[in-house]
C-alpha cells in the first residue's frame, strides 16, 4: 500500500485540512499508511456506536521545524486579517510560522530568513501603510541584505480607482527579486473585493511553499523516527472507549462583510447650519439583535446601492433600456436592478477603460492608455464616471448585457470611522458623514454612499452594515495616559467615540482635542457636546481653527504650532497622538508641524525630530486614521 500524492478535489475536507494532508500523505511509509487506514476505520466504527479496542498509544505530531515568516503592512486591517489566514494555513501545512506587522519586524532578522510571504496594501499615492514605511525604506536602501536562497511571494491589496493600484506590493515584489530572493509564485494584485483573489493566491502559494521549503521531507524525517514521541493514553483508559455520534450544532453565521446586518436608521440630521457651504450628516443606527460589537477607533462598513437616476443615465448612454433580464444563480433580475444593487457604476479608472478598448475600437481611447499618456489620462479621469466613457467613446457595436457587466466590479463597501462608544450607546452605532456633491463635465455628481444616507434612506429604513476592526487606531490600554486628538471636519468622528468611552470609564487621563472647519457659526460640529465635556473635565483642552472666519486661513496645524510648548510637554509625559481626516493635505501638514514642534521645543535637528516621530509610530503612540 502506498499513500496518494494529493487528495482528490472532492475529498470532504476543508481548505486548511487539505493543505496539511497533502503535505503529510506523500511522506508516509507503507506501514504508516496502513496503520492510519485501520485506525480511521476503527474511529468510524466507534462513531457509529460500536465499542472496540483502541490502539494503546497514538503518535503525537512532531513540532514543526521549517520556519515561515509572514509579513503584513496594513492601514485599515484587511492585510492583517489576510496574514492571519496565511498563518493558519501555514501551521496546518506543517510550518513553524510567525506573523509580523512590518512596523514590529526586527529588520536585522531579514538576512537570515528562508521563507517569506508578504501581504501588503497600498496607501495614498502608491505609498506603503504608515507602519510599513520604515521596513519599506530599509528594503529599498543600499543597506538591504542580499536575499539569495529566500523563497517568497507577495499578495498586494489595493483599489483600482487609484492610479497607483497595488504599487506598494509591486515594489516589494520587484525589490525582493532584485535582492536575489526566489519568487515561488507570481504576485497577485487584489481590488477592494479582495477575498476571492487572495484565497486563490493562498491556495496556490502554500502547496508551492511546502514543496520548495522541504516541509514534506521534514515531516517524513519526523515520521520515520526523527524524535516523534508517542502520547500516553488518558488517565483511566481501559483499552477501549465509545465515541458517540456527533452532529455539530447549526450556528447562524455572524454578520460580516459577506453578510451585512440590516440596521434600522433611528435618526439622521445635518450638523451644519443651513447657511453653511457643507453638509455633514449625523446618523444613528440600531444594532439590536445583530451581535455586532465594536471599539472606539473601529469603522463601520456600509454596503451601498446606487442612485437609480445615475443607473438610468449610464444605461441610456450604453444603449440599454434597463428592463433587460439577466439570470444570476437561478434568479432573474432586470439589468437596472442588478446595476443598482450589485455593481460599481461610477468609478472610472484605467482598468475599466482597458477592458472597454476592444469594444469602443477608438484610437483616441487607445492612445490615452499608453504609458507616455499618463498625465493626459489622469486629467481625463478626474471628475468623470463610467457613464462619461460611453458618452465620449460610444461602442463600435451595440453592447451585450454580459459585456457591460464584465466591465464593472462589484460595488465596494464604504468605511466610516465610528463616532460613538457602545458603553455610551448600547446597541447603537453613530456616524459623522460628509455628503459629497459636485458638478463636473456638464453633470451634477454625488457620492454613492453619503447621498444614500442623506437623500434616499429615511428614519425607519434599513442600511446594510458590518463592523470593520481597526487595531491600528486604539485608545491607550492605560486609562491614565493623556491623549492628543487632531480631527478637523468629519475627522472628529472617532474622537467623539474616544471621549464618550473615556467618560463612561471615568478614565483619569487628560484629553486634548484640536478641531477645525470652515466657519465657527455654521460648522462647529458637536459644539455643545465639546462644551459639556470641557465643563465636566473629560475634555481637558480644546483648540479650534475656522479657516474662513479670518483673512488669513488658519488650520489645525497652525494651532499645534501656537501651542508647541504644551504639546511637546504632553508628548514627553507619554501622551498618545492621533490624527483623523484627509490624507492628501491635512495629515501631511500635521505630520510636518509635529516634526517642527519637536525640533523647536526639544532643541533637536530635523533629523532627530523625525527619528523621535518614528519612535512614536513604532511605539504606537502616533496613530492615524486618514483617507
Amino acid at each position: 500500500m502506498s499513500a496518494p500524492n494529493n487528495l482528490p478535489e472532492n475529498a470532504p475536507f476543508g481548505h486548511e485540512q487539505k493543505i496539511a494532508l497533502n503535505a503529510l500523505l506523500p511522506s508516509l511509509q507503507p506501514q504508516q499508511a496502513a496503520w492510519l487506514s485501520g485506525y480511521f476505520a476503527h474511529l468510524a466504527q466507534m462513531a457509529g456506536g460500536a465499542v472496540a479496542a483502541a490502539p494503546a498509544r497514538a503518535a503525537a505530531p512532531a513540532a514543526p521545524t521549517v520556519p515561515l515568516t509572514i509579513l503584513f503592512g496594513s492601514e485599515s486591517g484587511n492585510a492583517e486579517g489576510c496574514a492571519q489566514q496565511v498563518d493558519k494555513a501555514a501551521k496546518a501545512a506543517g510550518f513553524r510560522s510567525t506573523v509580523y506587522d512590518m512596523g514590529d519586524y526586527p529588520m536585522e532578522k531579514l538576512a537570515s530568513e528562508k521563507n517569506v510571504l508578504i501581504v501588503v496594501s497600498t496607501w495614498g499615492e502608491g505609498d506603503p501603510p504608515e507602519r510599513a514605511t520604515a521596513f519599506h525604506e530599509f528594503v529599498h536602501s543600499d543597506g538591504a541584505p542580499k536575499l539569495e536562497g529566500v523563497n517568497f511571494s507577495v499578495c498586494a491589496l489595493g483599489d483600482t480607482s487609484y492610479p497607483d493600484f497595488c504599487e506598494c506590493g509591486i515594489q516589494f515584489d520587484k525589490r525582493f527579486a532584485e535582492l536575489g530572493a526566489n519568487r515561488i509564485h507570481d504576485r497577485v494584485d487584489c481590488d477592494l473585493d479582495f477575498e476571492e483573489p487572495f484565497q486563490k493566491w493562498l491556495d496556490a502559494v502554500m502547496p508551492r511553499m511546502v514543496e520548495v521549503a522541504g516541509v514534506k521531507e521534514a515531516v517524513a524525517a519526523a515520521a520515520s523516527g526523527g524524535g516523534v514521541a508517542l502520547a500516553e493514553p488518558p488517565a483511566g483508559f481501559d483499552g477501549g472507549f465509545a465515541v458517540p455520534a456527533f452532529a455539530p450544532p447549526v450556528v447562524e453565521e455572524a454578520y460580516s462583510k459577506k453578510r451585512p446586518f440590516p440596521a434600522l436608521v433611528k435618526e439622521a440630521f445635518v450638523l451644519n447650519d443651513s447657511a453653511s457651504a457643507k453638509e455633514t450628516l449625523h446618523v444613528e443606527l440600531d444594532l439590536a439583535g445583530s451581535g455586532l460589537v465594536y471599539e472606539p477607533g473601529d469603522a463601520l462598513g456600509l454596503v451601498p446601492t446606487n442612485c437609480p437616476e445615475v443607473v438610468d443615465d449610464m444605461l441610456r448612454l450604453a444603449g440599454f433600456r434597463g428592463d433587460e433580464i439577466k439570470e444570476v444563480e437561478g434568479d432573474f433580475f432586470s439589468l437596472h436592478e442588478l446595476l443598482r444593487d450589485e455593481y460599481d457604476v461610477t468609478s472610472l479608472n484605467r482598468s475599466v477603460m482597458a477592458k472597454y478598448v476592444p469594444i469602443a475600437k477608438n484610437k483616441r481611447l487607445e492612445n490615452l492608455l499608453k504609458e507616455e499618456s499618463k498625465s493626459e489620462l489622469d486629467t481625463y479621469l478626474h471628475g468623470r464616471e463610467i457613464r462619461d466613457l460611453f458618452l465620449d467613446f460610444p461602442p463600435a457595436e451595440p453592447l451585450t448585457v454580459d459585456q457591460l457587466i464584465n466591465l464593472l466590479r462589484k460595488i465596494p463597501p464604504r468605511l466610516y470611522s465610528i463616532a460613538s462608544s457602545l458603553r455610551a450607546h448600547p446597541d447603537e452605532v453613530h456616524l459623522c458623514v460628509a455628503v459629497v456633491r459636485y458638478h463636473t463635465h456638464g453633470k451634477d455628481r454625488k457620492g454613492v454612499a453619503s447621498t444614500l444616507l442623506n437623500d434616499r434612506l429615511k428614519v425607519g429604513d434599513k442600511a446594510k452594515v458590518y463592523v470593520h476592526t481597526n487595531k491600528n487606531f486604539r485608545l491607550p490600554e492605560d486609562p491614565a495616559t493623556p491623549v492628543i486628538m487632531i480631527g478637523p471636519g468629519t475627522g472628529v468622528a472617532p474622537f467623539r467615540a474616544f471621549l464618550e468611552e473615556r467618560s463612561a470609564l471615568s478614565a483619569p487621563g487628560k484629553n486634548w482635542l484640536f478641531f477645525g472647519d470652515q466657519r465657527f457659526q455654521f460648522d462647529f460640529l458637536y459644539q455643545t457636546e465639546w462644551q459639556d465635556y470641557l465643563k465636566s473635565g473629560t475634555l481637558t483642552r480644546m483648540d479650534v481653527a475656522f479657516s474662513r472666519d479670518t483673512d488669513k486661513k488658519v488650520y489645525v496645524q497652525h494651532r499645534m504650532k501656537e501651542q508647541a510648548k504644551d504639546l511637546y510637554a504632553w508628548l514627553e509625559e507619554g501622551a498618545y497622538f492621533y490624527v483623523c481626516g484627509d490624507a492628501s493635505r491635512m495629515a501631511k501638514d500635521v505630520h510636518t508641524a509635529l516634526i517642527e514642534v519637536i525640533a523647536e521645543q526639544g532643541s533637536r535637528s530635523t533629523e532627530e525630530a523625525e527619528a523621535y516621530v518614528k519612535q512614536l509610530q513604532k511605539d504606537r503612540r502616533y496613530q492615524r486614521d486618514v483617507y
